[in-house]
């Protein structure tokens, strides 16, 4: 079996088509782009594909039909005159710099100013882009297509420094503001970013941008559907399920539980994070591969600052005015969570209208967990630290349960800070259990009430209840009383019930704890 070309990092249509690699056909949706109006916005998560589609129509507006060829664009009725575009990638810049972005838009700029032999350019960034907007369409006689990928880097990369978040907010503002003004001159513009901020304005002078991140019709635009997966990438999930030493349908199922699940409308497809499925195939392993190419730490910070009890953040509602435009400095992270990708689409209510969020699938979950427990507790990823996160996950494997709460104690006592409670230790101990692979369930529903927390490793099953303030006897008197355990009463696995109390008072902090196992 031939090996398949993967274009991991690729951004560039054209060398993706002429040098063999894989491509998934979204050529279809050029047609309809145009038709939409002169300017359009599309949001979607970062590693979804969004530069591949602007580079697919600028090779397009560049009249480079022979690429197509074999694709659906080439048999379509469309105007394959060639046009000059401007390109601004927002996306290689640090931005962390006071600079960092009017150092990127003069160079971009410069570029664009040397290609079409401007000398007599204006003061400010945003004269310089309309004279190179106006120069470039009456020079070559034709209107202009603009391309902006990642509009919002600039904002996203600084959220802890609102100086120049302001500063680059102004500039950006000032920069798009050109394009209404430039209308005569300009064939086409789209523009791509994460989040449509509120608040921000940036683009209040372009009131005909046409936002088509929830339209019914663009919901597959970016990502990839199973269909998709399947018809192009069969024989790379054949060969990864060959070093899995198991089924097509085992492997395709693991792909969907760690890759698939993303909806960025009520009646789209649930599709697939093309950057993680490229790199599963390639390197023949189904691991966490997107939320380490860009994770946004401050939405983690919102989440422990919230108090919010980590599996909550499954369930949450909001309406499509929230999901369509979020404040960055707003205390709230889940709007912004769906727009970066780490909350998706899981159901819409018609009677209320609203939106149900949740995880899109484990490599998301995993990878925002990793993200928000060193904020808890900065020792567990200290691989020389007694509290290091594989430690805690060996005493689960093996059934050590009273070195892992032992462990947990500790730990619970080190924590930086002192405005602790109930939820910290909650979230600490969850986020411990899910991180060290088990399957932690957070308030099982059971036929006479809901336990804290179930977790299911290998041989053993632990069933905890937790207290705060109160007595370890309260807490173990529950787990039996409320018959948590009942479930597992014909299960072949050793259970193990902790009854634990959380304490922590001005003399003392730390967990007492009992441990029994279920006889059955």
């Amino acid at each position: 079996m031939d090996e398949m070309r993967y274009p991991i990092g690729m951004q560039t249509f054209s060398n993706i088509i002429e040098e063999g690699y894989a491509y998934v056909d979204k050529t279809a949706y050029i047609k309809p782009l145009l038709r939409q109006g002169k300017y359009v916005f599309l949001s979607r998560p970062r590693r979804f594909g969004k530069s591949l589609l602007l580079s697919t129509l600028e090779a397009y507006f560049e009249g480079r039909r022979e690429l197509f060829k074999g694709l659906a664009a080439y048999s379509m009725d469309l105007d394959w005159t060639p046009s000059p575009v401007l390109r601004f990638d927002f996306n290689a810049e640090d931005f962390s710099l006071d600079n960092g972005l009017e150092s990127l838009l003069n160079r971009l700029l410069k570029k664009y100013e040397k290609k079409y032999g401007m000398t007599d350019v204006a003061d400010t960034i945003a004269g310089r882009f309309s004279e190179l907007i106006e120069t470039v369409a009456e020079s070559i006689g034709c209107k202009v297509v603009i391309l902006i990928d990642e509009y919002d880097k600039p904002l996203l990369d600084i959220e802890d420094n609102k100086e120049v978040f302001e500063k680059n907010q102004r500039t950006l503002k000032s920069f798009f503001g050109n394009l209404k003004s430039m209308d005569r001159y300009i064939r086409f513009a789209f523009i791509t970013g994460v989040a449509r901020f509120s608040k921000v304005s940036i683009f209040s002078d372009l009131n005909n941008l046409k936002d088509i991140s929830m339209a019914d019709d663009y919901a597959d635009i970016c990502g990839w559907t199973e269909d998709e997966l399947i018809d192009n990438f069969r024989p790379g999930v054949e060969m990864l399920a060959e070093k899995r030493k198991e089924h097509f349908d085992d492997t395709l199922q693991a792909m969907r539980e760690y890759y698939d699940g993303y909806l960025f409308t009520q009646i789209g497809s649930r599709l697939y994070n093309p950057f993680s499925v490229l790199n599963a195939l390639d390197l023949k392993r189904i691991d966490p591969y997107w939320f380490g190419t860009g994770t946004p730490t401050f939405l983690a910070r919102r989440v422990r600052a919230r108090g919010t009890f980590p599996p909550d953040i499954n369930g949450k509602m909001c309406t499509r005015e929230q999901l369509i435009a979020v404040g960055l400095y707003s205390s709230n992270p889940i709007p912004l969570m769906f727009q970066t990708g780490y909350l998706t689409i899981a159901d819409y209510h018609e009677d209320t209208n609203l939106y149900e969020l949740r995880f899109p699938n484990r490599e998301v979950e995993i990878g925002f967990y990793q993200e928000l427990l060193p904020i808890y507790a900065p020792d567990t990823s200290d691989p020389f630290s007694p509290f290091d996160l594989s430690l805690f996950k060996q005493d689960l494997a093996k059934g050590n349960i009273c070195e892992f709460m032992e462990r947990l104690s500790a730990l619970l006592k080190d924590l930086p800070g002192e405005d602790h409670n109930e939820s910290t230790y909650r979230a600490v101990t969850y986020l411990l259990s899910v991180l060290c692979g088990t399957l932690a369930v957070a308030e099982h529903h059971g036929y006479k009430g809901r336990s804290d927390l179930e977790v299911m490793a290998g041989r053993y099953v632990y069933v905890f209840e937790f207290k705060y303030n109160k007595s370890v006897a309260d807490a173990m008197s529950q787990i039996n009383d409320r018959d948590y355990a009942g479930r597992y009463a014909m299960d072949t696995r050793t259970v193990y019930l902790i009854g634990a109390n959380f304490i922590e008072k001005r003399e003392e902090r730390g967990l007492k704890y009992e441990i029994e196992i279920l006889k059955k």
